[in-house]
């Protein structure tokens, strides 16, 4: 998976931006993570190498925005460029994981459905009140592929009613990571896990987060063995 960030810069929204591991990344370089401006790599994958041949392959999985939010206010004046990128490499698939699921429906392209279908969506919630809020506009979207991104993951959540409805495609779970991360419990994973295996919709736990209850038992994992450990763990599911 590669990443593009054409612009830099957020707000903290809601619970599960607490612990923002890119506001602590500014911090320690002096940068304010709240003012947003354009990247050196705002046109990347348009960018070819000595050969004439695009950077980032035909093929190539794209994370976009991993340092804002797509759909942040303050992008609105330079979205439609990007659209245009992403139309012109349509054999590269591109993935955002927005909180403001609220402003995407305004600040999709015409024709989105049939011009984009390298374009992949998810939203995130961190807890049930999230969920509640969020889900249902989710759901109603005209959308090509809905992602569910449980992380961080703040307490036990249910939506089966949501699931239930076959509208999405994946839900992803995950702890906390870095300074103040805050708890996951392992059973908060398998209950989600149960009721995407119920409503026959894929799911994945990519990362423990540092701090993991599995079985009452507490574990401090280290960020890099987070996802090997998740894998491990993903055998009780």
């Amino acid at each position: 998976m590669q990443m593009w960030n054409p612009w830099h810069g957020c707000h903290k929204k809601s619970e599960g931006c607490e612990n923002c591991y890119m506001f602590s990344f500014d911090k320690a370089r002096n940068i304010d993570s709240n003012k947003f401006f354009l990247t050196k790599n705002f046109d990347m994958p348009l960018k070819k190498d000595k050969k004439g041949n695009f950077k980032i392959q035909d093929g190539s999985n794209v994370m976009l925005c991993l340092t804002s939010d797509f759909f942040l206010e303050e992008a609105d004046d330079y979205r439609n460029q990007v659209w245009q990128i992403i139309k012109e490499r349509e054999n590269v698939n591109f993935e955002v994981i927005t909180k403001r699921i609220e402003r995407v429906k305004e600040n999709l392209p015409k024709n989105f459905l049939d011009d984009f279908k390298n374009f992949k969506i998810n939203v995130t919630i961190e807890n049930q009140k999230r969920a509640e809020e969020r889900l249902p506009i989710f759901i109603n979207l005209d959308l090509n592929y809905r992602g569910v991104i449980v992380a961080p993951m703040l307490e036990k959540i249910n939506i089966e009613k949501f699931l239930q409805t076959g509208k999405i495609n994946k839900v992803s779970v995950a702890g906390e990571n870095y300074k103040n991360a805050r708890p996951i419990h392992f059973e908060w994973v398998q209950d989600v896990a149960r009721q995407c295996k119920k409503y026959n919709v894929e799911f994945e736990f990519y990362d423990t987060g540092n701090n993991f209850y599995f079985k009452e038992k507490h574990y401090f994992i280290p960020h890099r063995l987070g996802k090997q450990q998740a894998k491990k763990a993903s055998l009780f599911l």
